[in-house]
């Protein structure tokens, strides 16, 4: 099994299923098939699976492709606030990050970054998928921030709730307790903008913008996505909404495209998932146990939220750059080495701002990626993006209770000399070194396993 590649990541699924997925250019040049490969989702409400390579959550990936596609769009969202934009990076630039150039993708990040252009405005990112692109937006805009969520939080006040009908998991919870979130969600004058890794159908941004309307309408809304590949039909569900609300609905992306879907997309799928043999993960040459777990300390800025679960105020990104936060984990890595930043279902840009600061200074590889719930189709094949993955039981306290969680393409012929697993100190530790656990499963792709443990966010009751 070789790393993967997701240049060419859409080819298994199109042959079989003759799914497609095309587009035009967009931001800095980039289209739809720079940014996506497709996989199989074990799910019998959507078939596909559009893989992002810049999203840092399905394909580990350099962390600062990840941090500058999250800019880029920030800086796309800041365009229809008012405030020009500049190019970016040049397409072929892009293509050699993507490609795993790691001086390209330094270029990348130094071209997307910009002055904070709209505190004003606050940001909702969708758990879990894009709980760190979400705050990457924030950080671009410098404004406030928050990410819906499914953990279980006692006593938490529900400020609002929407459904994802093409979930694994439907269910979302936003529970705003920041007093600059607070102020900016009751400001009608505050562009609120909805961030999401992928606008396929509109129907979740749909769902949310009913509920938060409901209580707190906002004369300016921006939906912004990774890639944009509603049809014309839900472009105009969208345009419709915002006739019936008499507001301003925007929708901006890195790229447009559009996915032609056989009719009979999802009995093909399902017949295809079924047929195919699981891919079982070989075992590593060397490799780590879950009893040799090195814990890892980390300086995690005093009182700054980890994730936007609970909001972030304006500035959350100037303070998490500035601080340093690999300073007790670069020592112990060995130069030259392969290392792997994983983060957590939703906590994620607390993890991509370790690997960021971690790729900008270690003498060796850095990828991110991250724990998820989405249980998808493993297919050894270049030419499909989910060439491996392994399942283990969650630590994190869910609303909807325990499950079963994956880490796609982490298993490789060649184990990681380091994985560094980021968790927060409200997960479970049996759960974390149960014999089915993540630490388990993790052990043997990897010659040195250490775990980063960050505050967990709490919760203070609304004024």
């Amino acid at each position: 099994m070789r790393p993967t590649t997701t240049g060419t990541t859409r080819q298994w699924v199109a042959d079989r299923l003759g799914v497609r997925v095309e587009g035009d250019p967009g931001v800095d040049g980039l289209t739809v098939g720079d940014l996506v490969g497709l996989a199989l989702r074990r799910n019998p409400r959507r078939a596909h699976l559009l893989v992002s390579r810049v999203l840092g959550k399905h394909v580990p990936t350099d962390p600062r492709l990840v941090r500058a596609a999250g800019l880029r769009l920030g800086a796309r969202v800041a365009a229809v606030l008012g405030v020009p934009d500049t190019p970016g990076a040049d397409p072929a630039t892009w293509r050699a990050a993507l490609d795993s150039e790691p001086v390209a993708a330094a270029a990348v990040l130094a071209g997307a970054r910009r002055a904070p252009a709209r505190p004003d405005a606050v940001v909702l990112g969708y758990a879990e998928t894009a709980t760190g692109l979400g705050q990457t937006v924030a950080d671009a805009l410098g404004c406030a921030g928050l990410h819906s969520t499914r953990r279980d939080v006692p006593g938490a006040p529900d400020w609002a709730g929407f459904e994802e009908e093409h979930s694994h998991a439907t269910g979302h919870r936003l529970l705003p307790t920041d007093p600059a979130v607070r102020a900016a969600l009751a400001d009608p004058a505050a562009p609120l903008v909805l961030v999401d890794d992928e606008l396929s159908t509109g129907r979740t941004v749909v769902n949310t913008l009913r509920a938060v309307h409901a209580l707190a309408p906002h004369r300016h809304y921006v939906v912004a996505g990774l890639v944009d590949l509603r049809s014309p039909a839900d472009r105009a569900r969208l345009d419709d909404l915002a006739a019936e609300l008499s507001t301003r609905i925007d929708v901006v992306a890195l790229a447009d495209g559009r996915v032609e879907l056989p009719e009979d997309v999802l009995v093909r799928a399902a017949e295809l998932t079924a047929s195919v043999e699981p891919v079982v993960p070989a075992p590593a040459t060397a490799r780590a146990t879950a009893g040799e777990v090195e814990p890892v300390r980390v300086d995690w800025p005093a009182g700054l939220p980890t994730t936007a679960r609970f909001g972030t105020a304006p500035g959350h990104g100037e303070r998490v750059a500035s601080a340093d936060l690999v300073r007790h984990l670069l020592p112990g890595l060995t130069p030259g080495g392969d290392v792997l930043v994983l983060g957590s279902e939703e906590l994620l840009h607390a993890p991509l701002a370790v690997a960021t600061q971690l790729a900008e200074r270690f003498a060796g590889t850095v990828r991110f990626s991250s724990t998820t719930r989405s249980p998808v189709l493993a297919v050894d094949d270049p030419g499909y993006a989910v060439r491996s993955s392994v399942a283990f039981g969650s630590h994190d306290p869910a609303q909807d209770g325990p499950g079963v969680r994956y880490a796609h393409n982490v298993s490789r012929p060649t184990p990681w000399d380091a994985v560094v697993l980021v968790v927060d100190s409200a997960s479970d530790p049996a759960a974390l070194r149960a014999p089915d656990g993540v630490l388990a499963a993790l052990a043997p792709h990897t010659a040195r396993l250490l775990l980063l443990t960050l505050p967990a966010d709490s919760w203070r009751k609304p004024a």
